[in-house]
């Protein structure tokens, strides 16, 4: 019921990926009345893989995350998230309030044991093809061993989901020499330098998160957050500029004719909705969030990155190597 366009977006996009994944049957929660149209003329073989939930309200995009944990019980995103509690269904996807849904998500799911926040992440794309990057807004103040917990849940999941040996691990710094950022971010350094089994690689400044020069990026929400919305902001003004470009004259609108099939494939590189799909790490559950202004296929795109945390089981994954990670051995005097 969430985002910008609500079931017309959501339930067409849930019908596309039940083509997509033959085992996939989707819990639909909401106020059905809203959604029961959208199914009128779904094929029976799809309409069988789908059950719904009938949720009278709604967590609005303004409602404080307190306030939807204390008075939305009856809300399509509690419900949502009570039935990834109870076993009913594997994984969680929301194009709702952020707030609510990380709030929501800690009082019903629960932490993983050692950890103490959830961290948002998301692919980012580069010059080698993409990174992922976290936390990218749910905690803005982190301490150095919040970042190590980010480092730790980041690496198992790719190594889980992207099939990964030893992803490279880097920490979103304003210079690459150890005497450079606060303090916060020297001791979190410290910190991974001493864990074994983590492949880090030292910090990394912004320009550096686009090259590709590490498989995983780790900040803080704050941090984060600034460093996604300005990437994202800057490739629709480069798309923008592109075609302003090419519509000033006549000259240069025959050339984009002829360039029409590279526009189009810098754009599809550089459009955020291809990434669209953030993981709230950290939880006993999978929970992925979408983009409240997410298109369509873009909210496919989410669905798709739920149910492939759902086929690897992302948290018990996590659960299982935090012992190793966060409690190391100590080696003999």
């Amino acid at each position: 019921m969430g985002g910008d366009f609500g079931p017309r977006i959501t339930v067409p996009a849930a019908l596309d990926a039940l083509r997509r994944h033959p085992s996939l049957n989707i819990l639909l929660v909401g106020h059905q009345q809203q959604i029961l149209p959208l199914l009128k003329h779904c094929d029976s073989a799809l309409r069988v893989r789908i059950e719904l939930l009938h949720a009278e309200t709604v967590v609005a995009m303004n409602e404080r995350p307190t306030f939807a944990l204390r008075r939305r019980q009856d809300s399509s995103m509690y419900m949502a998230l009570q039935s990834v509690a109870q076993g009913r269904a594997q994984a969680c996807v929301s194009a709702g309030n952020t707030g609510a849904l990380m709030v929501l998500g800690r009082g019903i799911l629960q932490m993983l044991p050692g950890i103490d926040r959830p961290a948002i992440t998301s692919t980012v794309p580069t010059a080698a093809g993409h990174c992922h990057m976290l936390d990218l807004g749910a905690n803005v103040d982190c301490s150095a061993e919040h970042l190590l917990q980010f480092a730790i849940m980041g690496s198992v999941m790719l190594r889980a989901v992207e099939r990964i040996e030893s992803p490279t691990v880097a920490l979103l710094n304003i210079g690459a020499e150890e005497i450079k950022g606060n303090e916060q971010v020297k001791l979190a350094s410290r910190l991974l330098t001493e864990r074994t089994g983590l492949n880090y690689i030292g910090f990394i400044e912004g320009d550096g998160v686009f090259s590709g020069e590490a498989d995983l990026v780790v900040c803080d929400g704050f941090v984060g957050n600034i460093a996604l919305k300005s990437s994202e902001g800057l490739a629709r003004l480069i798309s923008c500029k592109v075609r302003q470009s090419f519509s000033r004259n006549l000259y240069r609108r025959l050339l984009a004719l002829l360039a029409r099939p590279l526009i189009r494939e810098l754009q599809q590189q550089l459009d955020p909705g291809l990434h669209n799909g953030a993981s709230l790490l950290g939880l006993q559950g999978i929970v992925v969030k979408s983009h409240g202004g997410a298109n369509h296929d873009c909210f496919g795109y989410a669905i798709d990155k739920a149910v492939a945390e759902a086929e690897m089981n992302i948290p018990e994954r996590i659960s299982k190597q935090l012992e190793h990670y966060l409690y190391p051995p100590i080696a003999p005097e």
